[in-house]
C-alpha cells in the first residue's frame, strides 16, 4: 500500500523471519492489554452509541468478491458465514482475540443496545444461525431490507490475530427476489457511511478476473478516498489469473497495477481453498497455508524469469495480507492512544454532568415550585420561537422541515380547492416553506382559486321562478333582483367551502409550526447551551403542551370560519349595496332591457323556453311620456335638435331625482329626463337603462287584455327576446358574482385570516398556553409530571446514565495504565 505519509498505510518488507520476531512482538503484553482494551472501548461505543474515533479496518467488496471466504481463513475456522449472507443485511464487527489457551473457538455475541456478552457459541452452524436470527430480528422491527446497526462477536481462539474487522454489506447490482428495489442504493449508502470517518482503513476486496479499467466499484471507493490513503486493495482468487501469465514482465506489469491506482498504491494478491467440503479446522488453515506456497511456487517456477519478488513478494499470499493488518492495527492503537485518553476524559465529564442534571430533574418532580417555574420558561420560549417563525426564519433547515404546496394539500388531507376545476400553482409552490412563508403561500394560492371561480350557469327554469315571483309580488325590477338573487345564491354556494378550506390549509400551516418551534429550540439549547426550563423526558407536560396548542389553533380556526362567514353573509345580503355601487364597472346602464318601465299593478311574465318570448298583460299606457321614441339605428333624439344629433345619456349626477315622490307611485318611479330613465327606489338606487333599437321586439302592451300573452312569432321576435333576457340576466348575475367575490376578497377576507390567525399566535399565545396549563391547583398540575411511568422514565434513564458513566470510567482507567506503558 502507500508507503509515504505519516498518516498512510505503511508496507512492511520484512523477511520471514522479521515478521516472525513481529509477531512475537505484537503478542507480547503491551500488545495485547492495548488491543483488549480497545475492544472493551468499541464494544462500550456500540452499546451506548458513542461516536469514538476508534482504529477499525472495515471490508468492502461486492457480494461475489471473496469476503466472506477472508474473514474465514482470517478467524482460522469455518462458520457457514456464506449460507447465512450476513453481508447483504447487517454490518458484523468482529472482535478476533489471539488467546493460546482456546483450543477451540469460543465465540459471544454482544447483547442488542447493551456491553454484555451473551453465552459462548461454539459450533459453527449455531454461529451462523445466531447472526441469522438476529439479523432477521431486527430487520423485522426496522421493516427494512438492510440495517446499518452493526452485530458485534468476540471470537477467541489460538490460531487468529489481535485483529477487529467490521464486515459490510457486499455491493450488488440488483435487488434479490422479494426485496425492495432499492436495495443496491441502500447498501451502497450505507456502506460509505461506514467507511467515510477518517479513523478507519478501508480493506477492499476485488476479484483477479476483474480488470482495473472496468472494475464496477473502485469508482465509489474514490469517492470515499480518493488517493486509497488509507485503503488496502486486495486481489482475491489470484490463483484464477496465475494461467495467463508467461514472462515475468506480464507478472511485474500486472501485479503493479500503476496505471489505474498510482505509484504508492500495491495490492495484495490471495487465494484461498476452493474446496468447501466439511473439513477440520487444522486442515482448514493447513490448505490456507499450502495454497500459499503453490502461488509461491507458481510465480517463481512456473513463469519465465520469475518475477520482481524483492518488490512484490511482500504482498503475495493471504499470510502476508494478515501480517500486515494486524501490524497495521496495532500501529494504529498506539498512535491513537493519546488522543482515545483525552477524548475519554471528556465522554466522562460530560455524561458526569448529564447524571447530575438527571438527579437534579428525578429531586425536582416532588418540587411544584420549581416545575411551575420550569414550565413556564419551557412554553413562553417556545411561543417565542413560533413567533419567529411567522415573522420570518431560516433555521431549522426548510430543506429538512419544510413542505411544498403539493405535500401541504396531500399531508393536510384537503386536496385541492372545492369547486376550482383548473390545476392552481402559486409561486414558489415547489419550495419548503414553513411559517409565515408558508401562510402568505396559501394566502396567494387561495386568491388565485377564488379569482378562477366565475359565476356558474343557472338554467331557464330557475332563472324564471325567481324573476316570476318577483313579479307576483308587485316588483318592477325583475330582471335586475333576479340577476341579484342568481349570484347570491352562487357566491354563497361555491365561495363558502373555499374560505373553511383556506382557514384549514392555513390551521395546518400553523399546526406544523410546533415540531418546528420544538427542534429549533432544542437546537438552541445545544448551540447556546441554555435551558430555558429543563422538561426532557416530562411526557406528559409535552403532551398537555401539544395539546393546549392544537386546540388553540382549532379555535382560532373555529373563529376565523365564523367571521369570514359573516363577511360573506354580509356581502351577499339583499341588503348590501355591493352590486350597486357607481365604481361598478359594466353596470346596467349598458342593458337595453327597460324592465323597470313596466307598471307595477300588473302582472307580467317573460317566457325562457327555447320557443317563447316576453308576455305582458296590461293596459296600453296613456302615459306615453315613458315610451322612448323608436328609431332605427338606435339612437335617441335630445329634444329641440334635428335628428341627425345625437346627445350622450346623462351622466348619473345629471338626472333629475324626485324629492317628494306622489303616495300614489309604485315603490319605484320611472321619470323621464330629457329622453333618459331614472329608476328609484326605497333601499337602493340603480343606474339608468338607456334604452336602443331593440326595445320594439320585446314589449307590446295590449289594451283591455288581463291574459299573460306570448307576442312574436315563434323562432322570430318572441325567440329573439326571451334568448336576449335570458342571456341578459345571466350577464348580470355574472357581474354581480365578480362584484361580491372582488369586495369579499380585497376588502375583508385577507385582513380577516392575518388578524384571526396570525395575530393571536404573536399576541397571545402565551398567555392561552399559560392558563390551560397553569391554571390548576397543584394537584392537577403534578399530573402531568408524576403520570405513571414518567418517573419510571426518568429512573431508567439515570441507571443508563450510570451504567455508561461506569463503562466509560473503566476504559479510562484502563488507557491511563496502557499510556504509562508506551
Amino acid at each position: 500500500m502507500a508507503a509515504s505519509g505519516s498518516n498512510q498505510l505503511s508496507t512492511p518488507s520484512k523477511t520471514p523471519h522479521s515478521r516472525k520476531h513481529h509477531l512475537h512482538h505484537h503478542s507480547s503484553s503491551s500488545s495485547s492489554s492495548r488491543f483488549e482494551a480497545y475492544n472493551r472501548l468499541q464494544a462500550a461505543a456500540v452499546a451506548f452509541g458513542e461516536k469514538l474515533p476508534i482504529p477499525e479496518i472495515v471490508a468492502i467488496g461486492g457480494q461475489s468478491d471473496g469476503k466472506s471466504s477472508l474473514l474465514e481463513a482470517l478467524l482460522g475456522f469455518r462458520f457457514n458465514v456464506r449460507e447465512v449472507e450476513m453481508g447483504t443485511r447487517r454490518p458484523l464487527i468482529l472482535q478476533m482475540v489471539h488467546d493460546p489457551t482456546a483450543l477451540e473457538p469460543r465465540c459471544r455475541f454482544q447483547e442488542e443496545d447493551s456491553e454484555e456478552y451473551g453465552s459462548p457459541v461454539l459450533s459453527g452452524p449455531a454461529i451462523a444461525d445466531v447472526i441469522k436470527s438476529r439479523t432477521e430480528a431486527l430487520l423485522k422491527i426496522t421493516k427494512a431490507a438492510v440495517s446499518a446497526k452493526p452485530l458485534v462477536m468476540r471470537a477467541e481462539y489460538a490460531h487468529c490475530p489481535n485483529l477487529t474487522i467490521i464486515d459490510t454489506p457486499g455491493f450488488v447490482l440488483k435487488a434479490k427476489k422479494g426485496e425492495p428495489e432499492n436495495t443496491p442504493d441502500e447498501i451502497l449508502s450505507m456502506v460509505k457511511s461506514l467507511a467515510s470517518p477518517p479513523h478507519r482503513i478501508l480493506l477492499f476486496l476485488q476479484q483477479s478476473s476483474v480488470e482495473w479499467c472496468s472494475s464496477l466499484w473502485l469508482d465509489a471507493i474514490r469517492e470515499i478516498d480518493p488517493t486509497f490513503r488509507r485503503t488496502v486493495i486486495v486481489v482475491s482468487k489470484f490463483d484464477n489469473r496465475l494461467k495467463e501469465f508467461t514472462d515475468r514482465w506480464e507478472v511485474d506489469r500486472y501485479l503493479s497495477a500503476s496505471g489505474y491506482l498510482g505509484e504508492n498504491c500495491r495490492p495484495y494478491f490471495v487465494a484461498l481453498p476452493k474446496d468447501r467440503s466439511t473439513v477440520s479446522n487444522d486442515e482448514f488453515r493447513r490448505q490456507i497455508s499450502h495454497v500459499d506456497s503453490e502461488i509461491l511456487g507458481h510465480l517463481r517456477d512456473g513463469v519465465n524469469g520469475g518475477f520482481d519478488e524483492e518488490k512484490f513478494g511482500t504482498h503475495i499470499g493471504f499470510s502476508s495480507l494478515r501480517d500486515f493488518l494486524e501490524s497495521e492495527l496495532q500501529k494504529r492503537y498506539k498512535d491513537a492512544a493519546p488522543a482515545t485518553l483525552a477524548l475519554l476524559e471528556q465522554r466522562c465529564s460530560e455524561v458526569g454532568i448529564e447524571l447530575a442534571r438527571m438527579d437534579s430533574k428525578i429531586e425536582a418532580t416532588s418540587d411544584v415550585a420549581h416545575l411551575r417555574r420550569s414550565a413556564m420558561l419551557y412554553a413562553a420560549s417556545l411561543s417565542n420561537h413560533l413567533r419567529s417563525l411567522i415573522d420570518g426564519a431560516a433555521d431549522p433547515a426548510p430543506e429538512q422541515w419544510g413542505k411544498t404546496t403539493q405535500e401541504e394539500q396531500s399531508e393536510s388531507g384537503l386536496g385541492s380547492w372545492p369547486g376550482v376545476a383548473v390545476n392552481i400553482r402559486p409561486p414558489n409552490a415547489s419550495l419548503k416553506l414553513y411559517g409565515g412563508a408558508a401562510f402568505e403561500r396559501v394566502m396567494h394560492e387561495f386568491r388565485c382559486a377564488a379569482y378562477s371561480i366565475e359565476c356558474p350557469p343557472v338554467s331557464r327554469e330557475k332563472v324564471a321562478n325567481i324573476l316570476l315571483a318577483h313579479a307576483g309580488r308587485g316588483g318592477n325590477k325583475g330582471v335586475v333582483e333576479a340577476s341579484a338573487e342568481i349570484a347570491r345564491s352562487a357566491a354563497r354556494s361555491w365561495l363558502a367551502p373555499l374560505l373553511d378550506t383556506a382557514c384549514d390549509r392555513l390551521a395546518f400551516v400553523l399546526g406544523n409550526l410546533f415540531d418546528i418551534a420544538l427542534e429549533r429550540n432544542h437546537f438552541r439549547e445545544l448551540e447556546y447551551g441554555k435551558k430555558n426550563g429543563n422538561m426532557e423526558g416530562y411526557v406528559g407536560f409535552h403532551a398537555a403542551l401539544r395539546r393546549a396548542y392544537n386546540q388553540f389553533i382549532r379555535n382560532l380556526t373555529q373563529q376565523s370560519k365564523q367571521l369570514i362567514r359573516h363577511h360573506l353573509d354580509s356581502v351577499t345580503s339583499p341588503y348590501s349595496e355591493v352590486c350597486y355601487e357607481t365604481d361598478f364597472h359594466g353596470g346596467f346602464g349598458s342593458s337595453s332591457l327597460k324592465f323597470g318601465q313596466a307598471s307595477t299593478s300588473v302582472p307580467f311574465c317573460l317566457e325562457l323556453s327555447n320557443g317563447g318570448g316576453l308576455c305582458r298583460n296590461n293596459e296600453e299606457k296613456r302615459d306615453q311620456e315613458n315610451i322612448p321614441p323608436e328609431k332605427s339605428n338606435a339612437e335617441e333624439t335630445t329634444p329641440g335638435k334635428g335628428g341627425g344629433e345625437t346627445r350622450e345619456g346623462l351622466k348619473e349626477s345629471q338626472m333629475t331625482v324626485p324629492e317628494t315622490p306622489s303616495p300614489d307611485m309604485p315603490c319605484e318611479v320611472v321619470k323621464k329626463e330629457h329622453g333618459n330613465y331614472v329608476e328609484l327606489g326605497p333601499r337602493k338606487r340603480i343606474s339608468r337603462l338607456t334604452g336602443n333599437g331593440r326595445n320594439h321586439e320585446l314589449v307590446r302592451l295590449q289594451n283591455g287584455d288581463s291574459r299573460l300573452l306570448v307576442f312574436g312569432n315563434n323562432g322570430d321576435t318572441g325567440t329573439r327576446a326571451g334568448s336576449s333576457a335570458y342571456s341578459d340576466i345571466c350577464s348580470y348575475a355574472a357581474q354581480h358574482f365578480a362584484r361580491m367575490r372582488e369586495v369579499l376578497l380585497e376588502r375583508s377576507v385577507t385582513s380577516t385570516l392575518n388578524s384571526g390567525f396570525l395575530t393571536p399566535c404573536r399576541d397571545e399565545l402565551v398567555v392561552t398556553l399559560g392558563l390551560e396549563l397553569f391554571a390548576a391547583t397543584d394537584d392537577k398540575f403534578m399530573e402531568m409530571f408524576v403520570a405513571p411511568g414518567a418517573i419510571d422514565v426518568l429512573t431508567n434513564e439515570r441507571q443508563s446514565l450510570q451504567k455508561r458513566q461506569k463503562t466509560l470510567q473503566s476504559c479510562l482507567t484502563e488507557f491511563k495504565t496502557i499510556s504509562q506503558t508506551l
